[in-house]
C-alpha cells in the first residue's frame, strides 16, 4: 500500500503558503492513484521527530502495512538532518521505498550526500526563519507597536495601528477590583480569593467569557504594570519553548532581564499609587505565605497624614545603635503626585494610643458609639451600574423570547424549551434584583450609619474568643482592622480615629 505523508506547520504556512491540500494533491499525483494511506500532521513543527501522524506512519510501516512513501520534500518529512536520516533508515530496513515529489534521490552515495545537503539546508532555513521573525518584531518594538494580543481585560488590541486601547465596561471591572483590595472600607480588602469568589456571584465574566473568576486571575491583574499605563513586552526568552509544548514538554519561557525588556506607554486604567499600594499588599499577603517575619506594623496602611492627606508608612530608623520605628509622611518612590510633608510619629506611641481606644471600645462600646464613620462607596457605585445593566439586559432577553413565541407561527419551535428559558431569565432577574437592593442598601448605610454592628460584633467575639490576657499583636491587628478605617495624625497630640 502506498502512503502519502504531508506536513505544514503555522509559521509556514503564513510564509510559504504550503498547505495541507496543495502537498496532498502533489502526492497523490507521484503516486498516480487515489487508493493511498494518507498522515497529515498539521501545525507541528518540522524539529520534532515525535508528530501524531508521522507516529502512526512509523508503526504502520513497522506492522508491514506500507511498501511505499511518498512525501512532498524531505523538510516536510523534517528540518533536522538527523531526523531525516532515523526515519530513511527505519524505512530502508522494513523494505519501504521512500520517495520525494520535489526531486529524486538514488540509493548512492552521490544520492546520500544530495538527500544529507537539502536536509542541512532545510534545517538552516528554519533558523534563518526564526531569526528574521525574531528581528522583525524586535524592531517594531523598538519603534513602540504593540506585537500582539495579549487578551488583557480591560483592553483592546488594534492591529491596524499595532496600539491598545481601554474597553470601558472592562475597565470598570478592573477599576472594581484594585478599588476592592486597596481601599479599607471594602470587605474584600487585601483579599484575592474573597474579590474573586464575589465577581463569580456577581455573574461578571471573564475575559474568555468565563463564569468563574479564579484568584490567580484576580492576582495577575493586580500585578500587571499595564493598568498603570505600562505594557512590557520582550519580556521573556522563548528559545526552545514551542518545540519542547509541541513535544508534549513544559513551556521554557524564562524572563529576561529588565534592562532587555522594553517599556510602551498605554493609556492608563489604574492610577499609578493606588497600583503601587496594591503591590505593597500583595508583597505582604506573599511575606505572611512564606512565613517571613520582617517587622510587622500594627497599623500598615491605616494611617494618614492630617495636613497633606499622604498616606504614612512605617520605616526603620537607628538611635545610639538600636533600630526603633515610626510612621513617616513621605514618598520616595518615582512619580509621586504628592512627596508628603515629612511629618513623623513613634510607631510605639501611635500603636499604644490607638489599642487603648479600640479596648475601650469594645470593652464599652456604647460609651463610644458616637465615633464618626465615613466610608468610601466608589466600588459599590460601579457594582450597582453593573448590575442594573445585567437587570436591563435580561428584561430585553424575556422581551425578545415572549415576542418569538407570540409571533411564530413554525411548529419547529420547541414552546416549552423556550418557557423554559423564560424562567431562568426570570430567575436571574430576581437575584439580581437582590443584589441591587442589598448595594442600595449598603451605599445608605455607608452615607448616615453609625458603626457598622456586624464589625463591631465580630471584632468583640473575636476579642472575647482569644482573651485579654492571650492577644498577640497579629490578634490585635485583627481587631484593629475590624474596626478602623482610617487614623488620621493631626499633630503630635491629636490623633483622629474613624471607624466603620
Amino acid at each position: 500500500m502506498i502512503a502519502i505523508y504531508v506536513r505544514v506547520s503555522t509559521e509556514e504556512q503564513a510564509i510559504k503558503g504550503s498547505s495541507i491540500d496543495s502537498q496532498i494533491e502533489a502526492c497523490l499525483k507521484k503516486a498516480g492513484t487515489t487508493d493511498v494511506l494518507k498522515y497529515a500532521d498539521e501545525g507541528y513543527s518540522g524539529e520534532l521527530l515525535e508528530r501524531p501522524a508521522l507516529s502512526r506512519l512509523r508503526e504502520d510501516a513497522r506492522k508491514g502495512l506500507i511498501n511505499e512513501v511518498i512525501c512532498y520534500d524531505p523538510d516536510r518529512l523534517s528540518r533536522k538532518l538527523m531526523n531525516q536520516l532515523i526515519i530513511d533508515d527505519e524505512l530502508r530496513k522494513q523494505k519501504i521505498t521512500l520517495t520525494f515529489v520535489n526531486g529524486e534521490y538514488a540509493d548512492s552515495p552521490e544520492g546520500q550526500l544530495f538527500f544529507s545537503m537539502r536536509g542541512a539546508i532545510s534545517e538552516f532555513e528554519k533558523a534563518k526563519i526564526k531569526e528574521r521573525t525574531s528581528a522583525g518584531r524586535l524592531q517594531k518594538i523598538k519603534k513602540g507597536m504593540i506585537i500582539k494580543d495579549s487578551g488583557l481585560f480591560g483592553l483592546k488590541f488594534i492591529k491596524e495601528k499595532r496600539t491598545l486601547e481601554i474597553i470601558d465596561e472592562e475597565a470598570k471591572i478592573i477599576r472594581m477590583i484594585f478599588d476592592y483590595f486597596t481601599d479599607h472600607t471594602s470587605p474584600f480588602f487585601s483579599r484575592v480569593n474573597g474579590i474573586a469568589l464575589h465577581l463569580t456571584e456577581l455573574g461578571i465574566k471573564t475575559k474568555k467569557g468565563g463564569k468563574v473568576w479564579h484568584r490567580q486571575v484576580v492576582r495577575q491583574n493586580l500585578m500587571n504594570p499595564a493598568y498603570k499605563g505600562e505594557y512590557e513586552q520582550y519580556k521573556y526568552d522563548t528559545v526552545g519553548s514551542y518545540v519542547s509544548k509541541q513535544a508534549g514538554g513544559k513551556s521554557l519561557l524564562k524572563l529576561r532581564p529588565k534592562e532587555e525588556r522594553y517599556v510602551i506607554n498605554i493609556p492608563q486604567i489604574i492610577p499609578t499609587e493606588q497600583w503601587d499600594y496594591a503591590q505593597e499588599l500583595l508583597g505582604e499577603s506573599k511575606r505572611k505565605h512564606l512565613s517571613y517575619s520582617p517587622h510587622q506594623y500594627l497599623l500598615s496602611g491605616l494611617v494618614r497624614c492630617g495636613i497633606c492627606g499622604n498616606t504614612m508608612t512605617g520605616r526603620k530608623r537607628k538611635s545610639h545603635g538600636k533600630d526603633y520605628y515610626i510612621y513617616d509622611c513621605r514618598k520616595n518612590y518615582a512619580g509621586s503626585k504628592n512627596r508628603g510633608c515629612g511629618k513623623q510619629m513613634s510607631e510605639n506611641k501611635l500603636n499604644n494610643y490607638v489599642w487603648k481606644e479600640v479596648y475601650r471600645f469594645i470593652t464599652n462600646p456604647e460609651k463610644y458609639s458616637a465615633f464618626k464613620e465615613v466610608n468610601k462607596t466608589n466600588h459599590l457605585a460601579e457594582e450597582l451600574e453593573f448590575v442594573k445593566k445585567e437587570i436591563e439586559k435580561t428584561k430585553r432577553g424575556r422581551q425578545r423570547l415572549f415576542t418569538l413565541i407570540s409571533l411564530s407561527e413554525d411548529d419547529e419551535i420547541n414552546i416549552e424549551e423556550i418557557k423554559g428559558q423564560i424562567v431562568e431569565l426570570q430567575k436571574k432577574q430576581n437575584h439580581l434584583t437582590n443584589q441591587l437592593n442589598e448595594i442600595e442598601s449598603k451605599m445608605k448605610d455607608a452615607q448616615h450609619s453609625k458603626l457598622s454592628d456586624n464589625a463591631l460584633k465580630r471584632a468583640i467575639d473575636y476579642f472575647n474568643h482569644i482573651g485579654a490576657d492571650n492577644l498577640t499583636s497579629e490578634d490585635k491587628k485583627a481587631i484593629i482592622n475590624f474596626l478602623v478605617k482610617e487614623i488620621v495624625i493631626v499633630d503630635s497630640d491629636k490623633v483622629d480615629i474613624e471607624t466603620y
